[in-house]
């Protein structure tokens, strides 16, 4: 009996659907970020693509104190609060990864989306509304009420990150150290957290990036000496389309891609050596 043939239009088709569409999103993502890298090379005086000529003049003008003394101030409040952010991340989201994976499935079910909650309200929402309650409380906008609103929006990233991880942990690892007699902070330490470090980790940069490039918190909870790099962008753009903007943007996106690179190194899984 002859076989009948498979008509070969559809899987045609959904390739070229899967790959065209495919390829646009990619030059989507793609094409802003070179475009920000071609105007940063510029020897032009403002923002304009094509670039005119190419030059580093603008890279250097970053580096001058008296030029760029408010970006520079910026851009260290900015890696300050990031940096703080992370760590008050740590302290919240290691603690509630570990608890989460000792509770009950019922439980967990009914507080881990109060956890997440933060990353589903839009940080705009939220800004408006802390700064709201922290008035009324009577705190003034400040580089400690920024870190802590960060910690709240962001800090459930960790947790997400090291909660995913810690579902593939063998419980009776632990188990098997408190049996041989360590104590539960030696196998905390040597058992749990080097097993939850990849996740750690990976939860560490995501809020780092997020922290510094972040607009809607700041913009609610920094004071007016707290400025910010994203805001200091904004106002850059506002006042004389300055292409020192395109220059941060190409130093943030080289920071991101080598960060990119690290943690893909890092947290690669290595191989088992083979017995010989």
């Amino acid at each position: 009996m002859l076989k009948q043939r498979e008509n070969p239009l559809p899987a045609l088709l959904y390739k070229l659907f899967v790959y065209g569409f495919g390829t646009l999103c990619v030059i989507y993502l793609v094409a802003p970020i070179v475009i920000a890298l071609m105007m940063s090379f510029t020897s032009g005086q403002t923002l304009k693509y094509p670039p005119q000529g190419f030059s580093l003049r603008w890279y250097e003008a970053l580096l001058d104190p008296v030029r760029s003394a408010t970006e520079q101030t910026a851009a260290w409040n900015s890696l300050k609060i990031a940096g703080l952010a992370v760590l008050g991340a740590l302290l919240f989201a290691v603690p509630a990864t570990i608890g989460m994976t000792r509770m009950k499935h019922r439980s967990v079910s009914i507080i881990e989306p109060l956890l997440l909650a933060p990353l589903v309200l839009p940080s705009l929402v939220y800004g408006l509304a802390a700064l709201i309650v922290a008035n009324f409380i009577g705190f003034q906008p400040s580089l400690w009420l920024t870190v802590i609103g960060h910690v709240v929006v962001f800090g459930p990233l960790m947790y997400r990150a090291a909660s995913v991880v810690a579902q593939g942990i063998n419980p009776s690892l632990a188990e098997a150290s408190t049996t041989m007699g360590a104590s539960w902070f030696m196998t905390l330490r040597r058992v749990t957290l080097p097993l939850l470090l990849p996740g750690i980790l990976a939860g560490a940069f995501l809020v780092f990036i997020q922290s510094l490039d972040n607009v809607s918190v700041s913009l609610f909870l920094a004071d007016a000496k707290t400025t910010v790099l994203p805001l200091r962008m904004f106002a850059l753009i506002e006042e004389s389309l300055d292409v020192r903007v395109a220059a941060i943007s190409g130093i943030l996106i080289a920071v991101t891609l080598l960060g990119l690179l690290v943690a893909r190194r890092v947290l690669a899984p290595r191989p088992i050596p083979e017995n010989s």
